[in-house]
């Protein structure tokens, strides 16, 4: 049964049930992890059952406890217009006197549900609808500020945090000046300073390719930024690295330009063909993108040579562990072209032995109660668990899993976007951690809300 069916049954019959199909190596994906606080959750199988919340927008275990720090369509504290919509990846950053800056994406396509205000030294493309929000609080969670840190980019889905604390943005499109109303090309990775917008402002990092982008992840070590490509179509997207030709330090670093190659693991074209956890491949090679502009066919469609390069389909979460990159391929299917279905993997790429391990694989449950597979934004938490945000069809949920590999569900959306007879949530995206550990910070995508979820988290 597909995944999609599995889901509509799910949600049909109020299922509450939860759980995640997983092999391979759990501890994996735990060893290293920064800032990993001796004694915390990854031994421990969950916080116990989910209690419904009368309020109807959250359910949390016992002991848990939310505070909504921002839905679409109020008013942003800045004035500037209205929360957008469609709140997707995020990250929280340290700020002075305890407090936490959130940047926040917005995946807004042309038609979408409200755009990102413009705002004078913050916008690429007037055109365009995406962009980025910025959150002030204080200690305790209370929105101190909230305000445009860019706007007039385009479905902005992803990207990730740098070692100097700022944002960078990803574009998951590829549309040009002149198609769909834009009057800039898109498709590229922009940096956001949560704290002071105007000093990032809204310059395109073009170094770094145009493609659809999803996730990044940088080597605190190197500086190297590792991208991942979420093509909708064949040939399916690649992975990526940025050598940037000044290494770290700051937002001047990758303006200064560097190297955009693709990666090629030796005989494999697709990297769905891959079953087993645990398969290793040495000696993986980084070939140079003959365009990183695309100004004529797509990165995917460029010709890497006699040997090609690899591909694979829903290239989405990517985060950095200690001397390793992980990234997530949601799915595979043969009937969209892949060679071969699965339901979900993360891999695990060692820089310094060129060698790349599928460490885990996903799903599929047998019962049609217990959803699980299609993970999309994986999260380290500080204590050193592991949180898995699912897209699909039915209930959606945060996953948290122990180094055991055992599941437990630690959020599920409450808001239904449906009806009565046939329910629907909003996916989850974008969850990350305070910098004190203390608070998840997490988007529900439909209707854009973000929360804080504090509670017993170690």
């Amino acid at each position: 049964m597909s995944s999609a069916t599995r889901r509509q049954i799910l949600s049909r019959t109020g299922a509450t049930a939860a759980g995640i199909a997983f092999t391979g190596a759990l501890s994996e994906l735990f060893a290293g992890t920064a800032g990993a606080a001796p004694g915390g959750h990854t031994g421990r199988a969950g916080y116990g059952p989910l209690v419904p919340d009368p309020a109807g927008l959250l359910d949390l275990p016992a002991g848990f406890r939310y505070k909504v720090l921002s839905r679409q369509g109020d008013p942003l504290r800045s004035g500037e217009g209205p929360v957008p919509s469609n709140h997707d990846g995020m990250a929280a950053f340290a700020g002075r006197r305890g407090r936490v800056h959130l940047v926040r994406n917005h995946e807004n396509r042309l038609s979408g549900k409200i755009g990102v205000p413009t705002v004078p030294g913050l916008t690429y493309d007037p055109a365009a609808k995406g962009g980025c929000t910025a959150l002030e609080l204080d200690g305790r969670n209370n929105v101190l500020g909230e305000r445009v840190a860019i706007a007039g980019t385009a479905v902005n889905c992803a990207g990730g945090p740098t070692p100097w604390r700022t944002w960078l943005t990803c574009e998951e499109t590829e549309d040009k000046a002149g198609t769909n109303g834009y009057t800039k090309d898109h498709g590229f990775i922009f940096e956001v300073d949560g704290a002071d917008p105007h000093r990032t402002g809204a310059v395109p990092l073009t170094a770094m390719g145009r493609f659809q982008h999803e996730a990044i992840a940088v080597d605190p070590a190197s500086g190297i930024v590792y991208e991942t490509e979420d093509a909708f179509e064949q040939p399916f997207g690649l992975f990526y690295r940025f050598l940037p030709r000044k290494p770290l330090g700051g937002t001047g670093s990758l303006r200064a330009g560097g190297d955009l190659e693709a990666m090629r693991v030796p005989g494999v074209p697709d990297l769905s063909v891959v079953q087993e956890t645990g398969a290793r491949f040495e000696g993986v090679e980084w070939v140079p993108v003959p365009d990183p502009q695309a100004a004529g066919t797509p990165i995917r469609h460029q010709d890497f040579g006699p040997r090609g390069i690899t591909h694979a389909q829903k290239l989405e979460g990517c985060y950095w562990g200690g001397r390793a990159v992980y990234f997530v391929s949601s799915f595979a299917r043969v009937t969209d072209g892949s060679g071969g279905t699965h339901f979900g993997q993360v891999w695990k790429y060692e820089p310094h032995r060129r060698r790349l391990t599928l460490v885990v694989v996903f799903g599929p449950d047998t019962d049609i109660r217990l959803p699980g597979e299609s993970p999309d934004n994986i999260c380290l938490a500080p204590t050193g668990g592991l949180m898995v945000s699912e897209d699909g069809n039915g209930a959606q949920h945060v996953f948290g899993v122990s180094e055991k590999g055992e599941v437990y569900a630690v959020a599920r959306g409450a808001q239904n976007i449906g009806t009565p007879e046939d329910p629907e949530w909003g996916e989850f995206a974008g969850v990350t951690f305070s910098p004190d550990r203390g608070t998840m910070y997490v988007n529900c995508y439909t209707p854009g809300t973000t929360f804080a979820v504090t509670g017993p988290w170690c």
